[in-house]
């Protein structure tokens, strides 16, 4: 079979989707969706894409992008049954909104560097969100979107804060500033207040988060890198129990500490 264009590959996963929809012949299961119950579908396939690049498994990748896609035509599909707007709306707007901000490319603005394009493009979005709000006070925190995870939330939200002037003068302020958020959190569990403790946790991760963005650390990808770290030690201490006919559970605390030791010894640093 020939390989086919982009554009005709795309007209041929439209249709799929038109068919899958359709109110007699299609599916039962893709005809009862709707934008609420894909959602978590759409973020679950994003997540998917981050994985393979993490891996860097190119045949993953393909895969995951093409879910991902999907998602995108699912949803544009809802919407033109709607008679809100179709997959061509979708693909339009969003070229028209790349060259809208890419004037050094389509146009004639010059931008030198890439740190140069960053302002300039979030220049050009604080411009179009202060346009939506038709006449009412825009906030410099508009347009950051609920559903993101929280940490990648926190950094969002710090770094507009930051761009008008609301931002520590050296990143050790920050962590100087955790530390009491620390201490009012020990005060709280003293205190048995779970609910006030919750609260000053989430104080001290939204401090790590601002860390984070100071140091230009993206904190998702970082915890996800100890995530692995510690799922992998974690296994290698399970092998050694299982190896010994021994489990987890039957374990003094004290011996799977210098397991830990010993398997975190194995790989180094990190």
């Amino acid at each position: 079979m020939p390989k086919q264009t982009a554009e005709t590959a795309l007209a041929r996963l439209l249709a799929v989707m038109a068919r899958l929809r359709h109110p007699e012949k299609g599916c039962p299961w893709d005809r009862d969706q709707t934008f609420a119950t894909i959602a978590p579908y759409t973020i679950e396939e994003a997540y998917e894409v981050a994985e393979a690049i993490a891996q860097d498994d190119m045949a993953a990748l393909r895969e995951e992008l093409g879910d991902l896609l999907f998602q995108v035509v699912f949803h544009a599909r809802m919407a033109e049954e709607r008679g809100a707007f179709d997959f061509a709306a979708v693909a339009e707007g969003l070229a028209d909104k790349m060259e809208r901000r890419h004037p050094h490319v389509f146009g004639e603005a010059r931008i030198d560097d890439a740190a140069a394009q960053t302002v300039a493009w979030e220049e050009m979005k604080a411009a179009e969100r202060a346009a939506k709000t038709e006449g009412k006070a825009a906030s410099v925190l508009d347009g950051v979107p609920l559903a993101l995870p929280a940490l990648t939330r926190a950094v969002k939200l710090s770094r507009r804060a930051a761009k008008v002037g609301f931002e520590w003068d050296r990143a050790d302020q920050i962590l100087d500033k955790i530390a009491e958020e620390v201490e009012e959190l020990r005060a709280e569990l003293r205190a048995g207040d779970a609910a006030r403790a919750a609260a000053e946790l989430g104080d001290i991760l939204f401090g790590w988060a601002n860390l984070a963005r100071r140091l230009e650390v993206d904190p998702e990808r970082a915890l996800a890198g100890t995530n692995r770290k510690f799922e992998r030690r974690f296994r290698r201490m399970e092998d050694w129990l299982a190896a010994e006919g021994k489990t987890m559970a039957e374990e003094k605390l004290d011996d799977l500490e210098a397991l830990w030791v010993k398997a975190k010894g194995e790989e180094g640093k990190p």
